[in-house]
């Protein structure tokens, strides 16, 4: 079977790839909430290939998703005034917890944290996401600081 990794060959640093995993195993995991991330981690590393940077840095931002999701929820939600939290399609979703995550908890400046999620809104999201993802963030920022 071909890695997923070998179908794309684009440079990319330990970080980016760390959010594409990461960005997989929450949207498995919405389907599959009752998988456990390190589960979810082991399946994955099956078919992806990544630095360890790259797992360890998934890790911690599958596990800062996990542990503060209602907060991040909560941010969501009032920056997406027009939008109930449902609606949102859940590659979006995925894409804007763990970029709100990597903004709140200062894991990645501000910055950073939007190119990258806005990069793979327009990888993985619809021809709208990374418009609407680079809203909601920016809102989710100004709130927040």
């Amino acid at each position: 079977m071909k890695k997923l990794s070998d179908q794309n060959k684009q440079p990319s640093g330990p970080r980016r790839r760390a959010r594409e995993i990461s960005l997989q195993i929450l949207f498995q995991r919405e389907f599959t909430p009752e998988m456990s991330i390190e589960a979810s981690l082991k399946y994955f590393s099956t078919y992806i290939s990544a630095a360890d940077e790259a797992w360890q840095y998934a890790e911690s931002l599958l596990k800062g998703v996990a542990e503060r999701g209602q907060e991040i929820d909560r941010l969501i939600s009032e920056s997406s005034r027009n939008w109930k939290i449902e609606r949102i399609s859940p590659v979006d979703l995925c894409l804007l917890r763990q970029s709100v995550y990597e903004i709140i908890s200062e894991s990645a400046p501000f910055k950073v944290a939007i190119d990258e999620a806005v990069e793979l809104a327009k990888k993985y999201g619809s021809t709208e996401s990374a418009h609407f993802i680079n809203g909601i963030l920016d809102d989710v920022h100004r709130r927040s600081s």
